[in-house]
């Protein structure tokens, strides 16, 4: 309905206990529902007394939960109601469901958040979003008191893109009150991220990986090759490493290496030595498919111009019919000119590649 001036202020009206002992006091207690009350002022209530209202202030004063008349009541006193008329910013407890959005649009500022949840001194500030049923929900929890953190998560800046995760792309401030500024970044894949896949069906000379894999992203990388076969019987499996992007490769004596295996039939073989390659499978490869090499080789560091370009592996050989191996091996390139290097090739003593399946990663 419309109103003449300001609409009235809804509040949180209460009638108190009646007071049926008048003793000839002038003090007495106020509840509602057997719990003391305290009313904002005198000047918000409506106290009736042998019929007529009292004046505020004059008739009656309040003190907390304690009424005081202006004199003491006598025997036979009647105090007809004493009714609150609300607290000055108290308009009472809503029902349930009938705050809507409008009313709920909190408004932070430089210094406090809009919204605050508290904890009540033994659990701690928790958001929780329910189902459209309210049957169940999610939480959201702060740090326990004892961590001390005050930091804070801003979302990221840029659309929402599918098959991303949230990480903190920079920080400002530091400590328990910095600010972290998050983003949508590309999932790491874990332990390692694969960078390359080349696969050999025929005949190549060398397999080679450049300076488009090897980058300042990662530090250390991994080479693994799978079922790789020749096809010269008994060609062994050489790597050599470039400092300009495969336009050439080093030679000369300064590759060092060892690799050394154990046999099914009972044996120890292995080769070591200075050349001017590493040899990287510690027997011949056969050259019938059905025969292949397999090996994962953990590379060092490779860019690197204060430590050498180093190595080492673990592989499987199936050599002859009835003989295959393990092997495990090392190496190290022993060049004082500091050189990073950004390239590798495999290949054969003798002839070609002609199977297998190489990769290579980024260890993250």
């Amino acid at each position: 309905m419309a109103y003449i001036g300001n609409s009235p202020v809804i509040g949180n009206f209460q009638v108190c206990d009646a007071i049926s002992v008048v003793n000839g006091q002038a003090a007495y207690t106020m509840q509602v529902s057997s719990a003391n009350v305290s009313p904002e002022s005198a000047n918000h209530m409506l106290v009736s007394l042998n019929g007529v209202l009292q004046k505020p202030g004059s008739s009656f004063t309040i003190s907390g939960s304690t009424i005081t008349f202006a004199s003491n009541l006598a025997t036979g006193d009647v105090i007809d109601f004493i009714i609150l008329l609300g607290n000055v910013l108290d308009l009472g407890v809503p029902s349930d469901a009938t705050v809507t959005d409008a009313k709920a649009n909190f408004v932070s500022t430089s210094s406090a958040a809009g919204l605050q949840i508290k904890g009540d001194g033994t659990t701690d500030g928790t958001l929780q979003l329910n189902c459209r049923v309210n049957s169940h929900g999610i939480k959201l929890a702060s740090p326990p008191h004892s961590a001390g953190q005050s930091y804070t998560l801003t979302f990221p800046t840029g659309n929402v893109t599918a098959d991303k995760f949230l990480k903190v792309a920079s920080v400002s401030g530091s400590g328990a009150t910095g600010v972290g500024q998050l983003s949508f970044a590309d999932a790491g894949g874990g332990e390692k991220t694969l960078l390359a896949t080349t696969t050999v069906s025929s005949g190549v000379s060398e397999v080679v990986f450049n300076n488009t894999y090897f980058t300042s992203t990662y530090r250390d990388y991994v080479l693994s090759a799978s079922q790789l076969d020749v096809d010269t019987d008994s060609a062994r499996v050489y790597m050599q490493i470039s400092s300009d992007n495969a336009s050439s490769y080093k030679t000369g004596s300064n590759y060092k290496y060892g690799v050394y295996g154990f046999e099914n039939t009972g044996g120890n073989i292995g080769q070591s030595g200075t050349s001017a390659y590493f040899e990287i499978t510690s027997t011949p490869t056969s050259d019938a498919d059905a025969r292949t090499t397999s090996f994962k080789m953990h590379i060092i560091n490779p860019l690197s111009t204060s430590t050498y370009f180093s190595w080492y592996n673990l592989g499987f050989s199936h050599t002859t019919a009835d003989r295959s191996n393990t092997f495990h091996g090392a190496g190290y390139f022993n060049d004082s000119a500091g050189d990073a290097f950004n390239a590798i090739r495999i290949y054969a003593s003798s002839g070609n590649i002609d199977q297998g399946v190489f990769k290579l990663y980024g260890i993250n």
